[in-house]
Parts: structure tokens; C-alpha cells; sequence
């Protein structure tokens, strides 16, 4: 459910556009303000803003400004251990630095230890989560000179740290001559040659675990709440559980494993969720040919929607062109807000800097430390701020886990949805303005367009739309346009909702577990199994020590149903006394929460 004072912040701000995005009418139309509000909030949604390469000043106002009080869940931040510095490449201090590591002291190009701390601390009072982005594979491809001033003579060498033992070499490891990957259909050459030149982490060794797993404990012993694994796929999957083995503290794990060749995404489902980059490949597909087909997406070709992180583009396939990025416009925009609106997997909202050379640096000054983020000046492409992300962020919180619903499409560029009786969506991609009677599934009303407005109490700041007693609303939608509504966005009415036929029943399960135990929910209907413990339902850690998996269920059904866990050995733990009972009831959403026993 989002908060009024979330609804209150989307507010019109034309001065954030970038220089990019106000190419297009659409995109300076969907510029949000940021808001004022400072208070204390409690954790709400989970979408992840990655506000890539922002100095840890930057983000701490972000989250006391905007990602709290607009109801994102948490923030990705970069790299935050000390990285090689680079004045004398062409172009200087390039952006790949953050992912070439010379130690794990917090004192990088975005700020020393006590900005970071501060940041976090912040974060977390606006009820935002922090994610850092953490490198573990390996440390640089050079000597050099780190942020912090730590000096080494070749990449092999960490005084203190590493030494050459602590890496992979050709022949005794690599099996490949060049001593880097080539040949990603054999895993040796994957896990154990060099990612482009980057002395590769022995991670199979205790002592460099050790040492990996010091240094995501003292992101944890700051408040860190999670962390997204680079290069994962470069890391043996089983190597990554040792490292967490050693955690202090549990922490939400997402790990960077492009699919194809021998090692894919599958294989690390057992160290947490993945980042999903077909999915952003897929929207690109789409929304550059015709987006009808939307509706069987993720049916096929994506990981688990439980097990995903998703995103419309991230700093790697913004440059290589894999996806949509916000050089594509209103086309961009649309998928954000489609993104958003459909809730596959955990959605991240991608905000970074503005570039035109591959490998340019974020705003510095001359020693290569990241400047303060100015939405304004053209240099940064804010869309965690744009009015139609900050819209379809409350959006996606209002409505939660509600199953899709009344779908159409004109079998083009055209298409509609809701999510059960919560909220409704239309996006035109073509170019031109379509003007229909849509079936809507909210309740009569008039509704406030997030996409383009503002809801305070009983008035807009933006078009509005009225929803009949038949659950219905013309509604015009212009070209390379959208429109959405939902129940936090009534000015007027909203009665009684339109019956459900189905229901999404989400579980929620406070369990607390040991390395490598997971929580699945079963039971005796279809959707939990049928009390086969091999079709039981996954359960996602990401809100650990809280479990959570929604499955969907007749309406009207009464069924019986029991947590259990699954060891690293294959036996279950299952929880005690008798069965649990619930009906699904009538409404479009039902939500348990309980607590193992």
C-alpha cells in the first residue's frame, strides 16, 4: 500500500531532464521533482534503484529526498572498496576503475569510510536498503596506485593482502594459452583464466575466502543490507557459498550470470537470485518491433521470476547496446513504466551518467573523485526521478502481488492490463493516439494518470480517469504514451471491487534457517503440490528472516497448507503441529503471514 506522502511527491519537475531525455515531449513530461520530506519510514516495495556510480553524498540525499519518500525499496550502490586510479588512460579515470580492486578499505573514488557509513545510516532512515555491488573475482590488470594511495608493483602483488599464490596462472590453472577466457563452453577456462586481463581471485582457496568474506562482513558490520556479486559467472558457484558460509549476517544476494555457454544462471539459483539479462534483451525486442506479444512474457527463456533481479538496462548493456538505454527515449521510458507494471522478478530502476565514449568517467574532478549528481545539467540521466518511474513505483506497491488481468491489445503496439482489481496500465508504443473503451477492474471512481500526475487527497495534479459502474473507461492514450491508475490513486468513488475469478495468494513465513537451508510451502491444492514435496513452492529469502512466494488459486477455494525446509542434503525439516487452513476467498489478493512453528 503506498503512503499519501508518496503520492504527494509526484509532483512535475522539468529542470531534471537530461539533455538526452528532453529530445522527446513524453520524457520531459515524465520528469518527477524529488521530495522533501526527511521523516523516519518504515521499509516498503522492493524495487532497487542502481544509482550507478553516484558519490555516497549523492546517494544519501537521493534516499532522504526521493527513493524513501517514493517508496523504492533499496538502493544499489558501487563498488565501495578502495579501486586502482588511472589519470593517464584515454579517457581519464574511466568508469571501470570501481570494478578493479587494490584493497578492501572503504575509501574509493565515491568517498572515504565515514561518507559511506553516513550513507548508509541515511538510507536506512528513509527505509531504504543499501546493496552494495561487491567484486570478488578479481583485483586489477595492472600496477598501479589505488584511490587510497596503496601502491603495487603488478597485479599479482597486494602487500598485506595477496600475493601470487593467491591467483589463477596459466598453465597450472588455465587451460588456455592466452591465460584469458575465450572459450565460455568450457567452465575451467570461464572460472579460471582472466576476465580481460584481471589477475583472477584462487577462490577455491580458503585464505582468499576468507579474506572475500572479511570484507562483505565489514559491509555488513556498516549496515549493508545485500549485495550484487559481480562476475559471478567467473566464480565457481560453490566457491560463492563458502564465501556466505562465512557471513555473520543474513544479506540479500543477487549474482551477475549472463547466460550461455557452459556456466549459466541455473547453477547459482541455490546462492540467491540472479540478475536477468534476457529479460532487458527481450523488452528491447519488443519494444522495438511491436509489443502485442507482451503478454506470454516470461513464459519462456527467463530464470524463475522468484529467483530474478530484472532490468530494463544496466551499465553494461546500455553501452554494448543489448537493451534499450535512455538514449532510446520515450521507447525507454515505456518499457520502464511496462517493467514496473508487469512484476517479473525484483525490478531495478537504472540511473546513471550521461556518456558518449564507452568507457567515459563519471562527472569528476581532475583526481578522478565522482562529483555531486545535478539532475539538471545534462551530465546524468536520473529515471529513478522521471514522473512516470516515480509514478509506476507507487504503482507497483499499491498493487502488489495481484495476478494480470484483463489483457488486451490491438495486436500491434497497443496494449492494456490490470493487476487483479488494484491498478490498470495502457501503453501506445506505436505513433499515433488510440482512443477506446477499455475494461478497466477497478471500481467505479475517478482516478488519478501517475504517469502524468500527481494524487493529494481529492485532487490531481494530472489528467484524470473515470472508471463506470461496469468497470469500464474511455480513455485516450497518445502516441508513444501511457496511462495508469490505481487504488492509492482514487480522488473520487472507489467502491466495491468487481468479483475475482482467481486469487494470488502470497505467503509470508518468519524462518529462520542455516547455510543452505531454503523454506518451500505445500499443500493440498494444485497451485502448493498436492503435498508432494517435490512440486512444493520455493519461498524468496529476500526479505530474510521473512519467506515469500505468491501462487494463484481458484477464488472461493479452502485449502490446507504447511511450511517446510529443505537441507543441503536433500532431507526436509518440516515444521510442527497440525496443517495451516485458508480460503482464498472472493477479493483479488489474499496475504499470510506466519511464523515457523
Amino acid at each position: 500500500m503506498r503512503l499519501p506522502a508518496e503520492r504527494v511527491r509526484r509532483t512535475l519537475y522539468a529542470t531534471a531532464a537530461s539533455a538526452a531525455l528532453a529530445a522527446t515531449a513524453f520524457a520531459g513530461a515524465f520528469l518527477a521533482q524529488p521530495s522533501s520530506a526527511a521523516a523516519t519510514v518504515a521499509p516498503r516495495g522492493d524495487v532497487i534503484a542502481n544509482l550507478f556510480e553516484w558519490n555516497w553524498a549523492s546517494v544519501s540525499a537521493e534516499c532522504t529526498n526521493v527513493l524513501g519518500p517514493d517508496g523504492y525499496g533499496a538502493v544499489q550502490v558501487a563498488p565501495p572498496q578502495e579501486s586502482v586510479t588511472l589519470p593517464g588512460n584515454s579517457p581519464a579515470h574511466p568508469w571501470w576503475e570501481v570494478y578493479q580492486p587494490v584493497s578492501y578499505q572503504l575509501n574509493s573514488r565515491m568517498g572515504n569510510r565515514a561518507a559511506f557509513t553516513s550513507m548508509v545510516s541515511a538510507c536506512h532512515a528513509a527505509g531504504v536498503k543499501v546493496y552494495a555491488d561487491a567484486v570478488l573475482n578479481h583485483m586489477t590488470g595492472q600496477g598501479a596506485t589505488g584511490y587510497a594511495g596503496t601502491d603495487f608493483t603488478n597485479k599479482y602483488t597486494y602487500p598485506g593482502l595477496y600475493g601470487s599464490q593467491d591467483f589463477h596462472h596459466y598453465p597450472a590453472d588455465c587451460p588456455n594459452s592466452s591465460g584469458l577466457v575465450t572459450d565460455y563452453n568450457n567452465q575451467t577456462d570461464v572460472q579460471k583464466c582472466e576476465l580481460v586481463s584481471l589477475s583472477d581471485l584462487r577462490t577455491e582457496s580458503s585464505y582468499v575466502r576468507g579474506k572475500l568474506a572479511a570484507y562483505l562482513n565489514d559491509l555488513l558490520s556498516v549496515g549493508v543490507d545485500g549485495f550484487r556479486l559481480d562476475a559471478a559467472k567467473h566464480i565457481n558457484a560453490a566457491d560463492i557459498a563458502a564465501i556466505q558460509s562465512q557471513l555473520t549476517r543474513a544479506a540479500f544476494v543477487y549474482q551477475e550470470v549472463m547466460p550461455g555457454g557452459a556456466v549459466n544462471p541455473p547453477a547459482y539459483e541455490a546462492n540467491g537470485s540472479v540478475l536477468e539479462f534476457s529479460y532487458g534483451q527481450q523488452l528491447k525486442t519488443r519494444f522495438q518491433s511491436t509489443i502485442a506479444g507482451l503478454q506470454t512474457f516470461g513464459s519462456s527463456g527467463l530464470e524463475p521470476s522468484a529467483e530474478s533481479v530484472t532490468f530494463v538496462d544496466n551499465h553494461d548493456t546500455d553501452r554494448n547496446g543489448s537493451t534499450l538505454s535512455y538514449k532510446d527515449g520515450a521507447t525507454y521510458q515505456l518499457a520502464n513504466v511496462y517493467s514496473l507494471a508487469r512484476g517479473y522478478g525484483t525490478p531495478q530502476v537504472y540511473a546513471s551518467f550521461t556518456f558518449s565514449n564507452n568507457d567515459q568517467s563519471p562527472p569528476a574532478d581532475g583526481n578522478g573523485f565522482v562529483t555531486a549528481t545535478n539532475c539538471g545539467n545534462g551530465a546524468w540521466s536520473c529515471q529513478d526521478r522521471t514522473l512516470s518511474t516515480v509514478g509506476m513505483v507507487g504503482w507497483h506497491n499499491a498493487v502488489g502481488t495481484a495476478a494480470v488481468a484483463n489483457w488486451w491489445s490491438d495486436g500491434s503496439n497497443v496494449i492494456s492490463f490490470s493487476r487483479g482489481t488494484a491498478g490498470f496500465v495502457a501503453i501506445n508504443n506505436s505513433d499515433s493516439a488510440t482512443t477506446r473503451t477499455f475494461a478497466i477492474g477497478l471500481a467505479a471512481g475517478t482516478y488519478c494518470d501517475v504517469i502524468h500526475g500527481t494524487a493529494s487527497g481529492t485532487t490531481c495534479s494530472g489528467p484524470t480517469v473515470t472508471v463506470d459502474a461496469s468497470h469500464n473507461a474511455s480513455i485516450t492514450v497518445a502516441a508513444k504514451d501511457a496511462v495508469a491508475f490505481d487504488i492509492d490513486s482514487t480522488v473520487t468513488g472507489g467502491g466495491s471491487q468487481p468479483p475475482a475469478s482467481t486469487v494470488a495468494v502470497s505467503f509470508h513465513e518468519y524462518a529462520t534457517t542455516t547455510y543452505g537451508q531454503n523454506v518451500f510451502v505445500v499443500g493440498d491444492i494444485a497451485a502448493l503440490g498436492g503435498w508432494d514435496t517435490s512440486k512444493a513452492v520455493a519461498l524468496s529469502s529476500a526479505g530474510y528472516p521473512t519467506w515469500s512466494g505468491t501462487v494463484i488459486v481458484p477464488a472461493g477455494t479452502s485449502f490446507q497448507y504447511k511450511y517446510l525446509k529443505k537441507n543441503p542434503d536433500g532431507s526436509i525439516t518440516w515444521e510442527g503441529s497440525s496443517n495451516r487452513t485458508a480460503s482464498s476467498g472472493t477479493g483479488s489478493t489474499l496475504s499470510l503471514s506466519d511464523t515457523w512453528r
